[in-house]
């Protein structure tokens, strides 16, 4: 050994005896509620969120209609240390990983109807800080104030200027299937469109980004192809829209996606999610 090697080795194991090694954060992991599945950071009860998967379905995905219900009825199986999850049916299946700034998703999509689905067919999981007081009781969830955003300060999507702000319940169509959004539209209202009114502001990747109300956090959720994203419903949640088609009977479809929940900004989120999926520039 040299004698530059030997130094180096002594000043390493000199900053770890003092503690002046990098803490390396803890992995999140996974756990199973009634609706799906949650994300925690070991140590952090204030980074709390959970997945509902599934809530709802848009223009003809799953039953014919521009706007019908989802489940979450769906078998789930979640691994002992809370690493990985599955959650599967017939028509959807979700593969859900753990990594250490979150999870890596993957959804595969049946089409197990009898008529063909549109190119703008979609899927809507909910990103939500858990059950708000007065809200549906079946499914008790305490609610994580630290990611509510009750002012509507601390919620983005991405716009045609980058992250823009998400004040309001208005859905933000996908800049590139706008035109044949508007073409199924009765003069711009959809079935949805008494509490989800359609924004002229569209967007152009498929990320929801919050940070916390201390500002020491950051989550999202974003899909490498999306139809909308959307937020604020009664769980405080953040909508992303998987779009799903288009699909003929018996065809499937694998779609891509990520949560995120790590200290940080909501550029940093938004970095990370086009590192991860660089056609979403």
């Amino acid at each position: 050994m040299t004698g530059t090697a030997l130094r180096l080795l002594l000043l390493l194991a000199a900053g770890s005896s003092t503690g002046l090694t990098a803490a390396v954060p803890a992995r999140p992991v996974l756990f199973e509620w009634e609706r799906g599945i949650g994300l925690r950071v070991p140590g952090e009860p204030a980074a709390d969120m959970f997945l509902w998967f599934y809530e709802w379905n848009m223009f003809e995905a799953m039953s014919a209609g521009q706007h019908t219900k989802g489940t979450y009825q769906l078998a789930r199986q979640l691994d002992a240390a809370g690493g990985t999850a599955v959650i599967d049916s017939p028509a959807v299946r979700l593969e859900v990983r753990t990594v250490p700034d979150g999870a890596e998703l993957t959804v595969r999509v049946t089409n197990r109807t009898s008529h063909a689905w549109p190119e703008i067919a979609g899927i809507i999981p909910c990103w939500n800080p858990g059950q708000v007081p007065g809200t549906n009781p079946s499914s008790p969830l305490p609610l994580n104030r630290n990611f509510a955003d009750p002012g509507r300060t601390k919620s983005h999507f991405v716009g045609v200027s980058g992250l823009e702000p998400l004040a309001t319940r208005e859905i933000h169509f996908n800049a590139r299937h706008r035109a044949a959004v508007d073409r199924v539209g009765d003069r711009g209202t959809f079935a949805f469109s008494y509490k989800w009114p359609t924004s002229d502001r569209n967007a152009t990747a498929g990320l929801l980004v919050r940070e916390s109300e201390d500002g020491q956090w950051v989550t999202g959720i974003g899909w490498e192809d999306f139809l909308s994203t959307q937020g604020h419903n009664p769980w405080s949640c953040l909508h992303a829209c998987i779009r799903v088609g288009p699909l003929q009977p018996g065809e499937s479809r694998t779609v891509r996606g990520r949560l995120y929940l790590f200290r940080g900004t909501k550029e940093e989120c938004l970095a990370r999610f086009r590192t991860a999926f660089p056609a979403a520039r």
